[in-house]
């Protein structure tokens, strides 16, 4: 087993004491460098500050909520493409929904396993470290993706995706005219976590669209099975 490199540093951001204990202690014992906060505000300078590789971000916070901090992270360059793995008490699917819509990579419902949940943060940092060591650049249209420096570009336009939504494109892309099912994406992307639903990939496909502006029609959806990443027709 791979151990995490000293450059993985986790933000772990919950008011219950107890917990955030709990999951510092764990983080730890697995050799990533665990810091703390526990008020949104806290963990929006704490993010903007260290730049941590992934937030495990609780949806319940005083003041700003997990998920004000959530839009503001992904609103703010410096801290955009820094992973998240979403802590909730709540099991309703408005709000799974919600926080996958607004950028989330995952989400894990309290009370969790301390198993799980560094099962699920080191499944996330792999995808974001999960870059081929070629060096070619993949153009389809107005997209642009280099595989060696882990970007993404529209027109000439860098755009900032979370791990999840770069190896989301780029499997698509690298699979470009073959439909993917949902369930095959969730296997290759999200590693199949036993809870996370096709919904997922639907709210992350949405989200991706949008980012990528024109080149966000470039992936199409097949109505009952999947999506695919289709090259553009020749004027």
């Amino acid at each position: 087993m791979n151990e995490p490199t000293p450059r993985e540093r986790i933000l772990v951001v919950d008011d219950e004491p107890d917990i955030v204990a709990l999951v510092v202690y764990h983080l730890a014992k697995e050799g990533y460098r665990v810091s703390s906060a526990a008020s949104g505000t806290e963990a929006l300078a704490t993010a903007r500050r260290e730049r941590p590789s992934l937030v495990v971000l609780d949806l319940m916070l005083p003041g700003l909520s997990g998920f004000e901090v959530l839009e503001q992270m992904r609103a703010d360059e410096s801290t955009a493409g820094i992973a998240v793995l979403m802590l909730t008490a709540r099991r309703e699917e408005a709000d799974r929904i919600k926080g996958l819509t607004l950028g989330a990579d995952d989400y894990l419902a309290k009370p969790f396993s301390p198993q799980e949940l560094v099962l699920r943060v080191r499944a996330i940092l792999r995808r974001s470290a999960a870059v081929p060591s070629t060096g070619d650049l993949l153009t389809i249209g107005a997209l642009s993706i280099d595989r060696a420096a882990h970007t993404v570009t529209v027109r000439g336009n860098e755009v900032e995706l979370t791990p999840t939504e770069y190896k989301l494109l780029l499997l698509l892309a690298e699979r470009r005219g073959r439909v993917q099912g949902r369930a095959q994406l969730l296997e290759s992307v999200w590693e199949a976590a036993p809870d996370i639903q096709t919904r997922t990939v639907d709210m992350h496909v949405q989200r991706l669209r949008a980012k990528l502006d024109v080149a966000g029609d470039l992936i199409e959806t097949v109505r009952g099975f999947g999506y695919r990443l289709h090259a553009p027709r020749e004027t």
